[in-house]
């Protein structure tokens, strides 16, 4: 049975690379309300839990990518009406970047649809960087596989994130990729993180994927010698034309199961509540900031597909008391305002506090 001593002891002081499939489906199976409370606690060990990180995303190159991932409208492989772009120049990325950060952004993410970035763009892609640089934002990009030798240049021109999303897990990855194997994915993690940036991957939910595919790709994501700095996770926008088109939509709760177990394997990462929220009403998408998520697209398109209204977004967020800002490690004096419930002792000696986990009727560590 699970404790309070346990969840203290697994919380902040002590990140975990070790997690083994017994454990990762262990939280998978609490029961909803004990998972969120867990989810709850060691979010809070770590962020300000009223503060949602604020991130625009632009495709700066789109369609025609030789890849082919049955989820993706921009698989070349596939016919769903998408019009093909070639590489934007620099000068609308950085007005582009400018709305962006006058909307609220903190951090400019670009996306290019390659397999791996040509040689003859890398001077323009570079530029990009450090024009949105200047401006003051943080800088993401999504480039397809990187090697050794670009991550460097990537890195050297002041990149801060680079997205490389592992998709799900090793298991059933060959279901829905065949042009890319899981190991180049790693690879180009390795390379990204060896140069210096900062890691933002995740997957994808809906796939078609077992619970076991989600433990298993968190399982990858938790057990890298350092966690993502950034773990996106995507509801599958089902697109026509793609294989995926008709796969059976994902279950909400089990959706925000998956953000949840997330947030407590990798408690110090911030959990990005990605694709997919065109199709969540108000409620499912607070279970996922209840659950842990704190990091959000804004704007009206993600790459190809659709995203909810800056103003709907602006909306939620005043009725849950969320404010879009800066995500924000909390120094150690401001932890005890934020989680009154952080000290063991105030859980133990508190007479008006109900302790979820021993209710726990599986009767099983979490951890």
């Amino acid at each position: 049975m699970t404790n309070v001593s346990s969840l203290k002891d697994s919380g902040s002081s002590a990140l975990r690379h070790d997690w083994t499939f017994d454990k990762v489906e262990a939280l998978f199976q609490l029961p909803f309300n004990d998972l969120i409370f867990q989810a709850q606690l060691a979010h809070r060990e770590h962020f300000d839990p009223n503060r949602v990180q604020v991130s625009t995303l632009l495709s700066i190159k789109t369609g025609a990518c030789p890849e082919d991932c049955k989820y993706c409208p921009q698989s070349g492989h596939y016919n769903t009406g998408l019009d093909k772009e070639k590489l934007m120049e620099v000068r609308k990325v950085l007005e582009e970047a400018r709305q962006a950060k006058a909307s609220g952004a903190t951090r400019f993410c670009m996306g290019a649809a390659w397999k791996n970035p040509p040689a003859k763009d890398m001077p323009y892609i570079l530029e990009m960087v450090k024009g949105v640089k200047e401006m003051g934002l943080e800088t993401c990009m999504t480039l397809g596989m990187l090697d050794e030798a670009q991550a460097g240049e990537l890195a050297e021109a002041g990149l801060d994130y680079y997205n490389h999303n592992l998709d799900t897990s090793p298991e059933f990855y060959g279901s829905i990729i065949t042009t890319r194997t899981y190991s180049d994915r790693l690879n180009t993690l390795a390379h990204v993180r060896d140069a210096g940036m900062n890691i933002c991957s995740g997957g994808i939910v809906g796939l078609g994927e077992t619970e076991r595919d989600r433990a298993g790709m968190l399982i990858q994501l938790a057990n890298l010698p350092k966690h993502p700095e950034s773990v996106p996770v995507n509801m599958l926008v089902r697109v026509e034309g793609t294989p995926l088109a008709d796969v059976e939509e994902v279950d909400g709760i089990d959706f925000v199961r998956t953000i949840a177990v997330a947030k407590i394997m990798m408690p110090a990462s911030c959990v990005r509540l990605s694709a997919g929220r065109e199709n969540m009403s108000d409620e499912l998408q607070a279970l996922a900031f209840l659950a842990g998520a704190n990091s959000i697209f804004l704007g009206d398109k993600l790459l190809t597909t659709a995203n909810p209204k800056e103003s709907s977004d602006r909306q939620l967020f005043n009725k849950l008391g969320i404010n879009m800002d800066d995500t924000t490690k909390l120094e150690e004096q401001e932890l005890a305002e934020v989680c009154p419930l952080r000290e063991q002792d105030a859980l133990l000696n508190n007479e008006h506090y109900f302790d979820a986990m021993k209710s726990n009727p599986m009767g099983q560590k979490a951890f």
